[in-house]
């Protein structure tokens, strides 16, 4: 695959321990969904709890991913409760993307958050999390059956409705969609200078964008990532990311 002409897209590791050592690993998906959907090349953003040199990453990329994740923020960057023993953190991933979110922003880089890196973009902008959207009684039933095959895991479980004149509504040109469900979080305080892109049949906020962003900021609660070009909406999605990054990618001098 030549590199000339496409976008570089930053995309998010998570920080797991395999056996004995510590890893950073990104789902193929997500890249395959930038190489694919995005038609960009990915470029891994390991979350090594370090300070990043944000300024430099930033002038190397034209966009960011921020994945999916089988962890949860750490409660106490939202001044939420403790969460449940057995809970999944990864402080590293953290310290990682929760600094550089807002600094991709406020740099005009385009910016997507998928599930994890939704609910990242929603505390960076002092947002609050439900941290067990099934316990709190006026919400559907938003996780995924971990017994099913992944493809029914996957597969479309509610509709939203899209904000019009939103990014999402521009992308799609319609006022609903069907998406998969695979969460079990959720925005309970919508974070400052965020507006709503979706809701989902029960009103919870399902994708929003940054008000004031210079370029591309949105973030889903689904999974627009699996099998991208499979699903048209999905498709269209990575395509309006893509298109922005290929345009900041234009304006820059390297």
């Amino acid at each position: 695959m030549s590199l000339s002409g496409l976008p570089l897209i930053g995309v998010v590791a998570c920080n797991q321990q395999i056996g004995l050592h510590p890893f950073n690993i990104v789902g193929e998906k997500y890249l395959l969904s930038v190489v694919n959907g995005a038609k960009g090349f990915p470029l891994v953003i390991p979350s090594l709890g370090i300070d990043l040199p944000i300024e430099a990453i930033l002038a190397r990329l034209d966009g960011i991913l921020f994945t999916g994740s089988p962890s949860n923020v750490e409660p106490h960057h939202y001044q939420g409760l403790p969460s449940d023993e057995g809970t999944s953190h990864d402080p590293k991933r953290d310290a990682t993307t929760l600094p550089l979110i807002k600094a991709a922003i406020d740099a005009g880089i385009p910016v997507l958050g998928i599930c994890r890196g939704f609910q990242e973009m929603n505390v960076v902008f002092g947002g609050s999390l439900y941290q067990k959207l099934h316990e709190v009684g006026t919400y559907i039933e938003h996780r995924e059956d971990k017994k099913a095959p992944l493809d029914k895991q996957y597969g479309i479980s509610h509709k939203v409705n899209l904000v019009a004149g939103g990014l999402l509504h521009d992308a799609w040109g319609c006022d609903t969609a069907e998406v998969n469900s695979v969460h079990t979080q959720g925005v309970e305080r919508l974070g400052e200078g965020l507006q709503p892109e979706a809701f989902a049949p029960d009103g919870l906020i399902e994708a929003f964008s940054v008000k004031n962003a210079k370029n591309f900021a949105l973030g889903v609660q689904w999974h627009p990532e699996w099998k991208v070009t499979e699903n048209a909406f999905y498709t269209a999605i990575f395509e309006s990311f893509g298109q922005a990054c290929r345009q900041h990618a234009a304006t820059q001098e390297r």
